[in-house]
């Protein structure tokens, strides 16, 4: 049974896997929708950190998505790292399917450490296309392989909010610590303390059984993961970044970028979106032609180029966002995505741009 509550021409219930499913109300809605879109919280969180969206979602297109919030991952679970919450998240999403036989496409929104249990879920999630020979449609005769598939769905949209792609390990990507060497050096050491293993992953301090930190294995596939291939089928990738005034994850490591590559932004003119200040578009990139990093940097910056080197062979879709006007400008990151409906309100115009730019 799934105990269901209406608000606004909006119904949404706790499904049997423990999550928050957010649909119409419209009787066809169940039967007719065929795109899933999984919200994912960030550290501490809830499903109900992304109601906000999912209600707007809901409400826009109430004909063709079904927004599932999951909670598989929620409060100290969120401590239990990012490998552990992927895998939960992965079997969370394989049951969401199998209950709406009905769904053909996919999509994942995720704020925060989300993103990277989101990441994980889809490089367990993946599985390549076979190959098969063109029938009428084929000009030359040779074979042509697809994108694969996530859960046996289509992927859409890979969407991430204010996520640590590249870690939070030193070199100033956790403004809270002041940019300060030793600070970082020792949060680095005692982040496993108050962050359990999921700080272990941020920090980049993880060593199972001498490998390298998971957030760098998964910038390539890994046995059974596919993780790059995962991130490659979906048709959009984007990133969405707070460019000042979040305390918890830096504007390098939530955009993909060096600090050479970060764009300077004056405050927008688009009346629409007032918060969003830059927007752009980066092709893939061939990491072959990349120069090698130099041996004299610290450990830290070796390990951001890679990582930035690796995830730009990906095309991504850049939006940088600004609070620095707002009264509750120390709470970026949570108003970024709307995490309280009262308190974080002048978020609204960044999850209308997230969903202006969605592809059903």
């Amino acid at each position: 049974m799934e105990n269901g509550v209406c608000d606004n021409g909006v119904c949404s219930s706790e499904s049997v896997n423990g999550g928050q499913d957010v649909w119409s109300s419209k009787e066809s809605y169940s039967f007719s929708t065929d795109h899933l879109v999984v919200m994912v919280n960030g550290i501490m969180g809830s499903s109900t950190d992304w109601r906000y969206a999912a209600e707007q979602f809901v409400k826009r297109l109430p004909d063709k998505i079904f927004v599932h919030c999951s909670e598989r991952n929620v409060s100290k679970l969120t401590l239990d790292g990012v490998d552990v919450m992927g895998d939960r998240l992965a079997e969370e999403v394989l049951e969401v399917i199998q209950r709406k036989p009905n769904l053909q496409k996919i999509s994942f929104v995720a704020h925060s450490v989300g993103g990277l249990v989101a990441r994980y879920a889809i490089g367990k999630l993946y599985r390549p296309a076979e190959t098969k020979k063109l029938e009428a449609s084929s000009t030359n005769g040779q074979p042509q392989e697809s994108s694969g598939s996530i859960g046996g769905l289509e992927p859409v949209n890979f969407i991430t909010v204010a996520t640590p792609h590249l870690g939070s390990r030193g070199n100033k990507q956790v403004p809270f610590l002041f940019g300060l060497a030793a600070i970082e050096k020792l949060a680095s050491l005692i982040i496993h303390w108050i962050l359990r293993r999921t700080g272990e992953h941020l920090f980049m301090t993880d060593d199972d059984g001498g490998k390298p930190p998971l957030v760098q294995r998964m910038i390539e596939d890994q046995g059974e993961y596919y993780f790059m291939s995962a991130l490659m089928s979906f048709k959009r990738r984007v990133v969405y970044s707070n460019v000042d005034y979040d305390h918890f994850v830096g504007w390098r490591t939530s955009s993909i970028r060096r600090i050479s590559e970060l764009p300077k932004w004056e405050d927008a003119v688009n009346e629409k979106y007032p918060h969003v200040v830059y927007e752009e578009s980066c092709k893939g990139t061939n990491s072959e032609t990349s120069e090698p990093t130099s041996t004299e940097v610290s450990y830290p910056e070796r390990l951001e180029e890679e990582l930035v080197t690796g995830l730009s062979r990906l095309s991504w879709e850049k939006v940088d966002v600004c609070f620095h006007k707002s009264r509750h400008r120390l709470a970026a990151h949570s108003i970024i995505q709307v995490k309280d409906h009262t308190a974080h309100i002048e978020g609204a115009d960044v999850i209308n741009h997230i969903f202006d730019h969605f592809q059903t």
